[in-house]
Parts: C-alpha cells; sequence; structure tokens
C-alpha cells in the first residue's frame, strides 16, 4: 500500500511540474479520479518553496474557466491559485460534493498549499455550495458569493468566514443579497452593481480579493502590510465620496468604519455615516427599497401560484391565459426605453421567472411560453 502510495504522489507531482505558469488552462483531470476535472491557473512566479492561497470556484452550469478568468489578474497579482470544478453544477448535491472532494484534493497534492488561506467562490447556485461547503467544514478562510447567497436562501446574523457578496441591478437574487447586508453582524461586504445575474467582474474580483487581503490581516494572522492598507484605504474612501446618492454614500462610509476599524483612524467616516443614517433622504430611500421588495415578493409569489395551479386540470387553462397576460405586462415594462426601477423590477422577475419554469415547472407549453420572452439589453 505504501509503495502504491508513493506511486500516485510521485505521478501528481510530475503532473504538477509539467502545467504552464501565467495561464488559464482549460482542463486538469484529477488523477485519482479522472472524470473530475477543473480549469486551473496558477501564478507566473510560482515556487514549491513557500506555500500559496487558493481559491476553489463553483459555477452552476460546469463552466470551470469563467471564475478563473474573473479572478485570474487578482491571483496573479496577490499570489492566489484559482481552480474552478468543470463537475459542479445545480441539480444532484451528490454531484457538487464529489467535485468538492476531489478538486481540492488533487490541487492541494499538486501545489504547496497554504491551508490556513483556502477561500471558495461561486455563482449563483455555485455560491450556494460554496456556502455549504464553509459552513459544514469549517475551515475556509473567506467566501466569494455571487448572485446568490446562503444554501437555505435566507439572511444569517453570522457566518464564521468573512463573505463578499454581489448581485446586479437587474438581478432576480438582489433582494436576498440585500437582505444578506442588512442582516450580517460578522464581517461582510456586499457591492450592487449595475448588471444581471452573473460572476463577479474582472475588477470586482480584484477588489473582493484586496478585501479578503484586508480580512486576513484584520483576523487570520497575516502580517499587516501598511503599503497595501494605504492603498484600499484610500480607494475605498475616495469610493465613498464619489457617490451621487445620499444612501449610497452611507452605506460605502459605513462599510468602511467597519472594514478598516483598529486598523486606521475611522472617526472622520464613521462619523459622516452616523449623520447621513438620521438625514430623511436616507431614510426614504431605504423605506422606497423595502416597498419595492415587498412588491416584488407579491409578483413573484402570484406567479408562483399560477404556475402551480398548470398542475390542475380544471385551472390549468385559466392559468396560462393569466400567466400569458401577467408577463406580457412585466415584458412591456423591462422594455422600455428610459431605466427606472420599475423596469429593473420587471427584468428580475422575468429572468427568475425563466430560470424557475426549468428548475421546478414542468409544463412544456408554459416553458415555451417564457422562453419567448425578449428583453431588450442597455
Amino acid at each position: 500500500m505504501r509503495g502504491w502510495v508513493l506511486l500516485i504522489a510521485a505521478a501528481v507531482l510530475g503532473a504538477a511540474q509539467d502545467l504552464p505558469l501565467g495561464r488559464v488552462i482549460d482542463k486538469i483531470a484529477c488523477i485519482a479520479d479522472p472524470q473530475q476535472t477543473y480549469a486551473l491557473y496558477v501564478p507566473s512566479n510560482y515556487s514549491a518553496t513557500k506555500k500559496w492561497k487558493v481559491i476553489f470556484a463553483f459555477d452552476p452550469l460546469a463552466r470551470g474557466r469563467i471564475p478563473v478568468e474573473r479572478f485570474q489578474d487578482a491571483a496573479e497579482k496577490y499570489g492566489y491559485i484559482v481552480a474552478g470544478s468543470n463537475n459542479s453544477r445545480n441539480g444532484s448535491w451528490e454531484v457538487s460534493l464529489a467535485a468538492v472532494r476531489a478538486m481540492p484534493t488533487d490541487v492541494s497534492a499538486r501545489f504547496s498549499i497554504d491551508h490556513k488561506f483556502t477561500y471558495l467562490a461561486g455563482f449563483s447556485g455555485g455560491a450556494r455550495v460554496a456556502m455549504q461547503v464553509a459552513l459544514n467544514t469549517h475551515q475556509i478562510a473567506g467566501v466569494f458569493a455571487s448572485s446568490a447567497g446562503f444554501p437555505d436562501g435566507e439572511a444569517h446574523k453570522t457566518a464564521p468566514f468573512p463573505v463578499f457578496a454581489t448581485a446586479g441591478l437587474e438581478d432576480f437574487n438582489l433582494s436576498e443579497i440585500r437582505a444578506l447586508d442588512r442582516a450580517m453582524t460578522s464581517p461582510h461586504r456586499v457591492v450592487i452593481f449595475d448588471g444581471s445575474h452573473t460572476w463577479v467582474s474582472k475588477q470586482l474580483a480584484m477588489e473582493a480579493v484586496e478585501w479578503m487581503e484586508l480580512q486576513a490581516m484584520k483576523y487570520g494572522g497575516e502580517p499587516r502590510d501598511e503599503q497595501l492598507l494605504d492603498k484600499i484605504y484610500a480607494a475605498r474612501v475616495a469610493l465613498a465620496n464619489s457617490q451621487t446618492s445620499d444612501e449610497s454614500k452611507y452605506l460605502e462610509l459605513r462599510s468602511v468604519a467597519a472594514d478598516f476599524e483598529g486598523l486606521r483612524d475611522i472617526s472622520e467616516s464613521a462619523a459622516q455615516a452616523e449623520r447621513l443614517e438620521h438625514q430623511k433622504t436616507v431614510k426614504d430611500a431605504f423605506k422606497k427599497e423595502r416597498a419595492t421588495e415587498a412588491e416584488e415578493q407579491r409578483i413573484n409569489v402570484e406567479l408562483v401560484q399560477l404556475e402551480q395551479f398548470l398542475q390542475s386540470p380544471d385551472k390549468r387553462t385559466g392559468a396560462l391565459e393569466q400567466l400569458h397576460q401577467r408577463l406580457a405586462e412585466l415584458t412591456h415594462d423591462a422594455n422600455a426605453k428610459d431605466d427606472s426601477e420599475k423596469r429593473r423590477m420587471a427584468r428580475r422577475i422575468l429572468r427568475g421567472t425563466f430560470v424557475r419554469s426549468f428548475e421546478a415547472a414542468t409544463d412544456p407549453e408554459y416553458q415555451r411560453m417564457v422562453q419567448k420572452i425578449e428583453i431588450a439589453r442597455p
């Protein structure tokens, strides 16, 4: 047995030595299970003489290359290995679990990994996989969650790891990410961008990795890099001051104060945030936001109920007619010429309906109806 283990270890080491550095590799087959594969990026200056941080990523459609490309620039700059599973996907938890077991084991055997700084990243259902694994193992340094949060879809007050979450203004999971931001008291940062349901961009991936570097210096025992802290702090303060609305400026200043407490003098940012918190414009903006979320939830509940009626022979015809009418109204709103919260809400609802029609509904006629929906690009 010992000889067999040594042969496997030698094979893995040889495979690692043959892999190119500084570019994305589409497909690496796990030595122990060649059916499990992953995309990979290893920094150009990789050396086995030091231990490296690592990000394991999960896509809902098993597209491992996408997250690896998104984190590539940040990985090169800050010294991370990035691996994205080509097997984990929405559906059976067992399929994702097999990838969760295989990919990190293979990467850890090939490369010199610092297991204190193992991070997970995921998009949509892949974000739920990342969160579930992090919650189960208690060995994860942080989670990058794109367009989804905790496995149950609910907001949690705390997590035993930092969370960097993102969502687009037209993302059907936007309300979930905003609820996560409001509920969590443990270290987290939420960034809302002008976009839809998608992986974090390269630019946001860089910001996310820098935020995790900050958390590692603050809580994870990483030595403080004062120059890097100065850079991140200056960028974050500039970002807060560039906001054009009081509520956005308040959220950014509040985040700066929370992130840099104990690392920099946050008294001015904290005082500004407190002043803005009590302004009528900020209170009204958050009140409007919650009202929009309630209306969006009401419409989604109505659509789900009509979809359930499709399974009833005596209600199906009427439900299809009502669904056709409601989806036509939403499509009209979604394709309005001018940007507005009403247009964004319609787009969120329609995109969520499209996903739900194939994940939950089984009525072919309804699926064809939903497939015909077209949303104009901005």
